[in-house]
C-alpha cells in the first residue's frame, strides 16, 4: 500500500539555491565618457560624410565645367564657319541689289528663290548651349566666379540672337509681300539688315568672347 504524506499546507522545500541579482555601479565619469563616446561618433560621420560630398561637388562642377568648355569649342568653330557663309550672303544681296537681271531671277511665278542669295539655307551651322543649360541646373553660377559668369551669359545671350535669324528672315520670306517683282529690292535690304543687325554684326565680338572663355574656365578647373 502506498503511504500518504500528511497535507499539512506546505510545500516542499526545493534543493536548488537562489541566484542572488549583481547590480554593477558606475559613476558619472564612466556615463560622461561613453557619451562624449556617441558624440565623437557622430560628429566623425558628420565629418566623413560632408568630406565626401565635398569630392563629388568638385567633380561635379569640374566635369560641367569641362563640358562647357568642350561646348564653347565647338561653337567657336561654327560661328567661324558661319561668319564667313554670312558674309557671302551679303556679298551676294549686294550684287542682286546692284542688278535687276539678278533680282529678276530671285523672285519669280510667286516665289522667292532663297538659294540664289543663301545656298546652304539661313544658317549655316546651328550653335548649341546644352552644356550651359544643365550647369546652370546644378547651379554652376554659385561656383564660379563673376567675369567667368558675365562673360558666359554674354556668350550664350549672343548666340541666341544669332540664331534668331533664321525665324527673322523667314518671316520675311515667307510673308506675300516678298513674293511681288516689285518689291524684291526691299525685300533683300530687309534681309540684307536682319542678317547685319542679328548675326554678322555681333560675330566678330563673340568669337573674341570664345576666346576669353576659354581662358578663364581653365582657370576655373
Amino acid at each position: 500500500m502506498e503511504e500518504k504524506v500528511p497535507d499539512n499546507g506546505k510545500q516542499p522545500k526545493s534543493n536548488k539555491k537562489e541566484i542572488p541579482e549583481v547590480y554593477i555601479l558606475r559613476d558619472w565619469k564612466e556615463y560622461a565618457g561613453e557619451s562624449l563616446l556617441i558624440i565623437f561618433s557622430v560628429i566623425l560621420a558628420l565629418v566623413v560624410t560632408e568630406f565626401f560630398n565635398n569630392l563629388h561637388e568638385k567633380k561635379e562642377t569640374r566635369d560641367l565645367l569641362i563640358n562647357i568648355r568642350t561646348e564653347l569649342e565647338v561653337n567657336k568653330k561654327f560661328e567661324t564657319e558661319q561668319y564667313a557663309y554670312q558674309l557671302k550672303i551679303l556679298r551676294s544681296i549686294d550684287s542682286a541689289l546692284a542688278n535687276p537681271q539678278i533680282q529678276k531671277m530671285i523672285v519669280s511665278n510667286n516665289e522667292f528663290d532663297l538659294k540664289k542669295i543663301a545656298p546652304e539655307g539661313i544658317l549655316y551651322r546651328k550653335l548649341n548651349n546644352a552644356a550651359w543649360e544643365i550647369a546652370k541646373s546644378h547651379d554652376i553660377l554659385s561656383k564660379i566666379d563673376l567675369k567667368t559668369v558675365s562673360v558666359l551669359t554674354y556668350i550664350y545671350q549672343d548666340q541666341d540672337r544669332i540664331m534668331k535669324v533664321e525665324d527673322e528672315v523667314a518671316t520675311i520670306i515667307f510673308s506675300s509681300d516678298s513674293r511681288k517683282t516689285e518689291n524684291t529690292r526691299l525685300t533683300l535690304i530687309l534681309i540684307r539688315d536682319n542678317y547685319k543687325g542679328w548675326a554678322v554684326d555681333r560675330a566678330p565680338g563673340l568669337l573674341h568672347q570664345y576666346d576669353e572663355a576659354i581662358k578663364l574656365l581653365d582657370g576655373e578647373k
